[in-house]
Order: structure tokens, then sequence, then C-alpha cells
């Protein structure tokens, strides 16, 4: 594959052609602030907040879908890249719930650090604001879609695994907002609770439930764990608190690795003195507890390892 080199910000880069602008900025750690982008996983050029200024190009094109070509000459924090992601910014936060102080993802939000890094206070633009009711009517997702930014991340990680697709973009415009089938609460839904979704939200509408009031962002240390409940080899964090393990989060939702419920309450068993003592799992549209022999499925093989040890 041939190489293309390109300006970036004064500074020259060799990257293989069909490399994104984006991906070539990361090369020389050059930012560029990003909301829809998902390595590996999604990249549809939607949120607009990456865009870059190109010499020659009279607009400005989102780095996350742009290619490089030899010669190009890019712009990451020029006058006019810092106005149009000012005015997006504004015109999300203008419809975002200012609750910073007491929201889950604080302090691991990147419309709170893009805002804060480009000085937007959300009084640029006012008008009507989402008033939704929060889904909490399952025990491990909690959704605040007053906290949707629309970046379709969400429903790419949910679509990217097989026999899943369980939520998607619904109706139009104002009104437009991440949806089940017939849009109904997560716990009437086919959601398998496998928290793909939480991994990618870059905001505070998709939190999982089972860390809310657990701790801070800047109080949690993680430790990358690998699940071995599969061969999938899926990649959990083991949350401690002042050296105490708090829960167990989804860590990605890298393709080929689509996470799953029973792996995360498997980790959780292992790691977290405090877990409960029942798991909860769906049947028949409720949620029952259950023993951990039934929620790992593994009931049969321990009854086969207890009748080999008699």
């Amino acid at each position: 594959m041939s190489n293309v080199t390109l300006t970036i910000n004064g500074r020259q880069v060799t990257v293989p052609a069909g490399t994104t602008v984006l991906e070539a900025a990361e090369k020389i750690g050059a930012f560029i602030p990003t909301f829809c982008y998902e390595k590996d996983l999604t990249a549809p050029g939607a949120c607009r907040i990456c865009v870059v200024e190109i010499e020659g190009w009279r607009n400005l094109p989102a780095s996350c879908v742009t290619a490089v070509a030899d010669g190009m000459v890019v712009h990451t924090e020029s006058p006019a890249v810092v106005e149009a992601r000012k005015t997006i910014l504004e015109l999300l936060v203008a419809n975002h719930p200012l609750d910073c102080m007491t929201c889950e993802k604080s302090g691991n939000c990147k419309l709170q650090d893009y805002a804060y890094r480009y000085g937007v206070t959300g009084t640029a633009f006012a008008g009507e604001k989402h008033a939704y009711r929060p889904d909490d009517s399952n025990p491990y997702i909690y959704r605040d879609l007053n906290k949707c930014i629309l970046c379709g991340k969400c429903v790419a990680a949910c679509n990217a695994v097989q026999e899943r697709s369980v939520i998607n973009f619904a109706y139009r415009g104002f009104n437009t907002k991440i949806a089940t089938f017939l849009d109904t609460d997560l716990k009437d839904s086919e959601c398998v609770y496998c928290n793909r979704c939480v991994a990618v939200c870059p905001v505070g509408a998709i939190v999982d439930k089972t860390m809310m009031g657990k701790g801070r962002t800047w109080e949690l240390e993680k430790k990358q764990v690998t699940c071995t409940f599969c061969a999938a080899g899926c990649a959990f964090d083991v949350n401690y608190k002042n050296g105490k393990v708090v829960g167990v989060t989804a860590a990605n939702a890298a393709a080929g690795r689509p996470l799953c419920l029973k792996g995360r309450l498997g980790v959780n068993l292992l790691y977290n003195p405090d877990c409960p003592e029942k798991p909860l799992i769906k049947k028949d549209g409720e949620f029952t507890e259950v023993s951990w022999e039934e929620a790992l499925g593994i009931a049969q093989l321990l009854e086969k390892i207890n009748a080999l040890t008699k």
C-alpha cells in the first residue's frame, strides 16, 4: 500500500493511503474532538464536532470520514474550526440538562469536557427542552434520554452483534430519539443487558445502574480483566475505590467481542466481595432472583462435579 504525506498544524506526517485525517492527527497527538466516532465500530461523520480546515477546501469536512491526500494541509484548531465547534456545542448544551454536579458521568463526559475546553456555557440559544421520563425499569441500565446527544454510537454498538439490534433512531426533527421497538422501556424489549451501549455512550444518557452512587470517575481505579466464560475474550473493568472492589463494568464494545450479562455477572462474582447473593435474570418478562449456578449456566456442570466427587 502506498503512503501519503500531509501537513497537520505545521507538522508533516506520513500515513498509508486510505487513512482518515482523524487517524493521521491521532498519530502525531493532534487533538480533534469526537462524539459519533468509535474506532473499529462506527464513523458516520454525523455529529460534525470533528471538523477541520483543509487549505483549498470550501467547507469544513468531518475528519473521521475524510481520507488523506498527498500534500494536504490541515488545521485542527483554526478560528473557523473553533467557531464551528463552539456553535455545535452551544446547540447541544441548549437542550441538555445542566446537572453536571450530580450526573453519574461527571468527569468522564465528552460534552462536559468539550464545553469546558471551548468555553461553552449554554446561554447562546434558548428554546424548548425535552422532558423524557428516565427509564429505570430494569436492574442493569439506567437511561435518561434528556441527556442524549443522538451520536448514534449505542445504536451502532447494538447493531454490530447479530440478532440484537434492540435500539435505533425513532421519530423525526426535534422529537428524534433512540428507542426500542414500539418505544417501550428496556424491560419490555429484547435487550440482553450486555452493556455495549453503556460502554460507548459519551455522555450520561446510558449508565451502568449497578455503579450508580458507587463513586466519582476520579475516585475509581480501573483494572481490565478478560472474561473466560466463552471464547470471545471480552474485556471488563474491575472498579476499585480506596482499594476495595465496588463493581464490574463493560470495558469496550470491540468488534468480535459481544459482551454479555452472564460474563459481567461472572466477573463480578469472582472479584467483588459485595456482589448480591442472588443475581437478577429476566424470566417471562420479569426480573427474578435466581441462583448463581442458574445465572451463569453451570448448574448441570456443578451437579456432575458433585456427583464425581462423592
